[in-house]
């Protein structure tokens, strides 16, 4: 059953910096259902968790997992010769990941990024998109790669960081509104001052104002730092684990060999982000090895 198997994942040693993030977030949402509906903890907890859930399956719609490829520039592939080329390769690698472990969902698709650098992400529960600039890959190593996309599929990884984002939109929706309602109070106190000609009144709300917008801004920095450091933490071990999946599909040595030729630099947006979440090549490489891959950098 998904859901037994997502809690399995999310219970793993590599998810547990990932896992108590989510907890803060549910303790957040809790807290404040404590404070503006006067519950208790449990039924406080219950709420988070329901919000939780309902924003879930939302997000692991189809129509979620629409969004989810609009937001990161993945479409349909059209050029004739490109899905001649390409269909399959990434046929191939869904069968043998699919025999590997099959959790993997059904009906993955393969979406293309407009970018000239060869790189690709899984998102969603069913997207697996590459770049433009991948086609231009020996043909060993786009198995790789994709390989490793699988991996992610497999762990349930691209699903932990729906759960992530969905947490992150809730708190900061949250703070947003906390501002926004600061905000109001502070204007009607001045307004007040006014009407009434007092200096003090007038100038205590802006004050304020200005102090309750400071500790919010503050504490928006430093959870959403912290979050990072956490969910980037899971985020490394996990390419670990993509890497080693990619590796037992029959790719390790192909992933190596691109992994040495990959260069991140000149990365910006989406990869960008996505290369900071990544351990070193060298450490990947080097984590391959220790696994049994037999390679070893060849030059000339």
């Amino acid at each position: 059953m998904y859901i037994v198997d997502f809690i399995k994942v999310v219970l793993e040693k590599r998810n547990i910096p990932t896992l108590i993030y989510l907890l803060v977030n549910v303790g957040i949402i809790a807290l404040l259902s404590i404070n503006t509906f006067n519950t208790g903890w449990i039924q406080a907890f219950a709420i988070a968790l329901i919000i939780y859930f309902i924003s879930l399956v939302i997000a692991l719609s189809p129509f979620g997992e629409w969004i989810l490829r609009l937001q990161t520039g993945c479409k349909k592939i059209r050029r004739e010769d490109y899905k001649r080329f390409i269909n399959p390769i990434f046929e191939e690698v869904y069968a043998k990941a699919k025999s590997m472990d099959k959790t993997i969902p059904n009906n993955v698709k393969l979406f293309m990024l407009d970018d000239d650098g060869a790189n690709a992400f899984a998102t969603g529960r069913r997207t697996i998109c590459i770049t433009r600039g991948m086609l231009n890959a020996p043909v060993e190593e786009i198995k790789a790669v994709l390989g490793h996309e699988f991996g992610h599929l497999a762990h349930k990884d691209t699903d932990l960081i729906l759960v992530v984002c969905i947490g992150n939109f809730l708190i900061t929706t949250i703070f947003v509104l906390i501002r926004m309602f600061a905000r109001i109070v502070s204007l009607i106190f001045q307004l007040t001052g006014i009407f009434v000609g007092e200096l003090a009144v007038n100038l205590g709300a802006f004050l304020s104002g200005i102090i309750v917008d400071f500790i919010l801004i503050s504490l928006m920095k430093i959870w959403t730092k912290v979050g990072m450091l956490l969910v980037m933490k899971s985020s490394r071990s996990n390419e670990y684990a993509a890497d080693e999946f990619s590796a037992n599909l029959g790719y390790g040595k192909e992933l190596c060999m691109f992994l040495d030729r990959f260069d991140s630099a000149g990365f910006d947006g989406l990869f960008a982000t996505l290369v900071s979440s990544h351990p070193a090549s060298d450490d990947r490489i080097a984590k391959l090895q220790s696994k049994g891959v037999d390679y070893y950098l060849q030059r000339l």
